[in-house]
């Protein structure tokens, strides 16, 4: 009979542990929903974006609907359907576009709530230039008819060019390497001649879609001349010791944070960008005659539906209150000055 007892008693202990525990991991679940879904107020991290929906341009968002990692579109910023004025812009300084946009908000209110973005690698606009705007994103196919293109200087002449956008292409800031590190540099990264070393696992732009390549290229070979850039970029690669980014330098910091890398050259503004969020990352300087230097401009896309807007945004580009804007972040004024717009 006392065995019986206990055996009843131990049950209904297990009963209500089992209870407890069922409890716990649904107020988990839900933490973790309140966290990560549709009501979150989005704060830095690993997974982008890191901006707290400062990045989103539109008045209304209408139902909020996110799901971390499956469906986190970053690089898409406010409403095409609505947009009177769009904006192709290279995805290496996505952290800019938003005090970019309301600055320029502010300077012209007819336009606010009404500017959409995009801030892929500018090879990847370029593409998206060439098949009319159309994009697909997992299920979801829509287009854009951009009113403005932005990126390296070099490849915005080439879209002119190619006929892709028109007028002169508008120069407005400049830019410097670094090289980012997680936070201690727990690799002891000291320059990029340390980037060669056998065991140092790198997180790099891929040249294949991404304009910034070239320039670390550039910069690899004054430091150790062809041999450190075949080292970084192709011994490297086949070893797995060099990751090559899919999408653009937005994933060199979290292959950082995740401990898949030790260090990865980026845009000097990318890291002091993730400095000031507070994200766990630094960097270490390039010395100046190992570094490179990347020039932005950007021009009107040709048939732009908004071609006064798109005016209106390029000659704001130059202005003072964007250069001050972009120097916040470390980038520099294009030393020409104010091209003009035409």
């Amino acid at each position: 009979m006392v065995s019986i007892l206990y055996v009843k008693m131990g049950a209904a202990k297990g009963l209500r542990t089992v209870v407890r525990m069922a409890a716990g991991v649904m107020a988990g679940l839900l933490a973790q929903f309140l966290v990560n879904g549709a009501f979150a107020q989005e704060a830095p991290g690993v997974y982008p974006p890191w901006s707290g929906g400062d990045n989103n341009p539109v008045e209304s968002r209408g139902l909020e609907f996110t799901v971390p990692e499956v469906d986190n579109l970053p690089d898409l910023h406010g409403n095409p359907m609505a947009a009177e004025l769009s904006i192709f812009v290279g995805g290496n300084y996505f952290f800019v576009m938003a005090p970019l946009v309301h600055a320029f908000e502010k300077n012209h209110p007819a336009l606010k709530g009404k500017i959409y973005y995009e801030t892929l690698p500018p090879g990847l606009l370029v593409d998206q230039l060439r098949r009319g705007g159309t994009i697909t994103v997992g299920n979801m196919t829509w287009t854009v008819h951009a009113d403005v293109y932005a990126g390296g200087l070099r490849r915005v002449e080439a879209t002119i060019k190619e006929g892709l956008a028109v007028g002169r292409a508008v120069p407005y800031a400049t830019n410097t390497l670094t090289i980012m590190v997680p936070r201690g540099n727990p690799a002891r990264i000291t320059g990029l001649n340390d980037l060669g070393k056998p065991g140092v696992r790198l997180v790099m732009p891929n040249p294949a879609f991404e304009g910034v390549g070239r320039q670390i290229k550039e910069s690899l070979a004054k430091a150790g001349g062809e041999a450190l850039v075949r080292a970084v970029y192709e011994t490297k690669v086949r070893n797995g010791e060099t990751m090559l980014t899919r999408i653009h330098h937005r994933q060199s910091p979290m292959a950082l944070m995740q401990g898949k890398a030790d260090a990865g050259v980026t845009w000097q503004s990318e890291a002091v960008f993730q400095e000031q969020i507070g994200n766990p990352i630094g960097h270490v300087e390039i010395l100046a005659a190992q570094n490179a230097t990347g020039s932005y401009a950007a021009a009107m896309v040709h048939g732009a539906p908004h071609p006064e807007a798109a005016k209106q945004w390029l000659e704001f580009l130059t202005s003072q209150e964007a250069q001050d804007i972009f120097k916040r972040f470390g980038f520099k004024p294009y030393p020409a000055g104010n091209a003009g717009v035409e």
